[in-house]
């Protein structure tokens, strides 16, 4: 009863009423269809087939068997073909996290440019810009804007540097302001995934201070960050593409611009595989050849 095979032969013989069409269709000798017919029979103990000189027949107890076997073998196929293609490089589902931003702004170009070359590979495109548990929540791969990772349970590749700028309203006090210790936490705008306070590190060259931020005000989304500083809010350190056009408006002006922080990387994150699926390392590879100068354009 473990071997798959003689219940491939059994329901294809159960179809065909005709061992010997069956013999045909599975480029096997009649005399092996008959030997894996009759041991089916007696491992378990009852008859499958009336034989004529002309044709087989189903006996009931055969018939039951059948309609109980026919909805496993077709699940049991179906399994094996997707295990199949999901492991081609050309072929399979790819379901990736990726911050909202990316997600509206970078993937969409990338996404595109993938699928004409690959168009049997599918997508299942999930955006969020707090942390996301790629194994509890069944990803392929995460796209993350961060600093290094500190966990030890997925794998992950850089793929290129994202600058980040201090910047304030122009007509705020934050504006006039020499020295980032003058900064208290209400004044500091927290960009946190999971809208946290965070601790930041500026350094220019020579010395470093370090800054609790947050306290007052902190959020997992670097636009609304952006809009609070332009609004007076406070300080905002943000990625270079968050406030682009508030710079290039007015609405927000570099601050500190002597100092300046550790570079985040974005990132490719994956589970922990002993080596990548072809279909997840194709998109990679074509996501890391692509990427870094789309990136260095919208900075």
């Amino acid at each position: 009863m473990n071997d798959t095979k003689a219940l491939r032969i059994f329901l294809l013989a159960a179809e065909k009423r005709n061992f010997a069409q069956v013999a045909r269709e599975l480029d096997m000798a009649p005399a092996a269809i008959t030997r894996a017919i009759a041991a089916l029979e007696e491992d378990l103990g009852i008859q499958l087939f009336v034989r004529t000189t002309r044709q087989v027949s189903l006996t009931t107890d055969g018939a039951i068997f059948a309609a109980q076997v026919q909805p496993a073998m077709q699940a049991l196929e179906t399994a094996r073909k997707d295990v199949i293609n999901a492991n081609k490089a050309d072929q399979g589902r790819l379901r990736i996290s990726a911050p909202t931003w990316f997600g509206k702004t970078a993937l969409p170009g990338v996404l595109s440019g993938f699928r004409a070359l690959y168009p049997k590979i599918n997508f299942e495109i999930s955006l969020a810009d707090g942390f996301v548990n790629i194994l509890d929540q069944d990803f392929d791969l995460a796209i993350r804007i961060s600093a290094a990772p500190s966990d030890k349970f997925t794998i992950w590749r850089k793929v290129c540097l994202i600058r980040r700028v201090l910047v304030a309203a122009p007509g705020s006090r934050f504006a006039g302001m020499a020295h980032p210790g003058e900064l208290t936490p209400d004044a500091c705008l927290a960009y946190n995934g999971e809208s946290r306070r965070e601790a930041w590190l500026l350094t220019d060259g020579s010395a470093s201070v370090e800054i609790s931020a947050g306290r007052a005000f902190s959020a997992n989304n670097g636009d609304l960050l952006a809009d609070m500083a332009a609004e007076g809010a406070g300080v905002a350190l943000l990625p270079h593409f968050h406030i682009a056009e508030h710079l290039a408006t007015g609405r927000l002006v570099h601050v500190f611009p002597q100092w300046s922080p550790p570079d985040l990387w974005l990132t490719l994150y994956y589970p922990p595989y002993q080596a990548l699926p072809p279909r997840i390392a194709t998109f990679s590879k074509y996501f890391e050849e692509r990427v870094p100068a789309l990136m260095d354009a919208l900075q």
